[in-house]
């Protein structure tokens, strides 16, 4: 077997057990298929416990074949995998567009630079199926020509597509003060009656001084425990430090460990992952704060990587697209692409 971890692959419950949980992020808003499978096929190789994608079955079904890949490479166990849904409003769940039309001839496109996902080319507009919503382009267009716009799900839509896609796990992003709109989501997972392994939690900390903001963080999450609960789930909380900014540097990555450090303590039962702003650095800041530890012994479950694994990848994921063919059937590429990843999976 070829693979970029240095540890045996356990159970997704032991490893949230243990603290050595590893979550890929594929994006809630991302439909890029061939990007999806070749990051699914890597990931799953580098031995992550769970993949989280996009609610959308083409999204799905690419991630399924990666998966299959994999396992056809030597992977022992599959992941769990994860679909995303939200409760509201959510950065995670948007797409940016704008008109080529009305850029200046001369632009340089800074968008095209700050895009993690590869969704702005030298030309021409946003593709759509790449973009999933990280929220770079707009500050970085000089004219404000880039809008963004929610991506919204129906009831019946998350009641039919889980009966259909059947995931092994569900997220729900939700902020403070949305008691009501998550317990809703709940009744639709519930009328779907599909098990779960897990239900997460996503959750980041809003200020103080706005709005629904209000609620502490910490007793807003103990309401949806009781609910989460009441349902007869497991629930599993994901701090998001500084959604949708994973690629940045240390500075993100200490986001959401001192959301934890916050918060330790005050929260409810279950296992705690860290993401949003996760990267390279995510390890080594939690080992400094000595939280490097199982659960029980009062450390974290483990760390979701979004576009900082995306980003890591992208000049191998390039290469096999200019042969016109996936990375995974790149045997002379995809071995340093693994080895890159397992760089996020091996940080102390």
């Amino acid at each position: 077997m070829t693979s970029a971890t240095t540890d045996p692959w356990i159970d997704p419950d032991q490893a949230l057990l243990q603290g050595r949980w590893r979550k890929w992020i594929g994006g809630a808003g991302n439909h890029d298929l061939a990007a999806l499978e070749d990051l699914a096929g890597l990931t799953t190789l580098a031995g992550a416990h769970c993949l989280d994608v996009a609610f959308h079955p083409a999204a799905v079904a690419a991630v399924r074949r990666g998966i299959r890949w994999a396992l056809g490479q030597g992977a022992q166990r599959p992941p769990w995998l994860m679909v995303s849904l939200n409760d509201g409003e959510d950065p995670h769940f948007r797409k940016a567009s704008f008109d080529p039309d009305r850029c200046p001839t001369a632009c340089p496109r800074p968008c095209a630079r700050v895009c993690p996902a590869r969704a702005i080319g030298a030309h021409g507009g946003i593709l759509d199926d790449r973009c999933y919503g990280c929220g770079r382009c707009p500050a970085a267009c000089p004219l404000g020509l880039i809008v963004e716009a929610p991506i919204e799900l129906d009831a019946e839509a998350v009641v039919e597509g889980l009966r259909q896609l059947r995931p092994d796990a569900v997220e729900i992003h939700t902020r403070q003060g949305r008691t009501d709109a998550f317990a809703r989501r709940l009744e639709q997972l519930a009328r779907a009656g599909v098990p779960l392994r897990r239900l997460a939690v996503s959750c980041a900390e809003s200020p103080p001084q706005t709005g629904d903001g209000n609620v502490p963080f910490g007793p807003y999450l103990w309401s949806l425990f009781a609910l989460v609960r009441a349902g007869g789930w497991r629930p599993l909380w994901q701090l998001d430090g500084r959604p949708m900014s994973g690629d940045l540097g240390v500075g993100t990555a200490r986001a959401a460990v001192d959301l934890l450090r916050r918060w330790r303590g005050h929260l409810p039962p279950g296992p705690i992952q860290l993401a949003g702003g996760t990267n390279a650095a995510t390890l080594p800041l939690l080992a400094r704060e000595g939280l490097n530890r199982p659960p029980a012994a009062g450390g974290v479950a483990g760390v979701a990587y979004g576009s900082s694994a995306r980003t890591l990848l992208v000049p191998w994921l390039e290469q096999a697209e200019a042969r016109g063919r996936r990375l995974l059937d790149c045997r002379d590429l995809w071995p340093a692409a693994l080895d890159q990843l397992g760089s996020l999976w091996r940080a102390r």
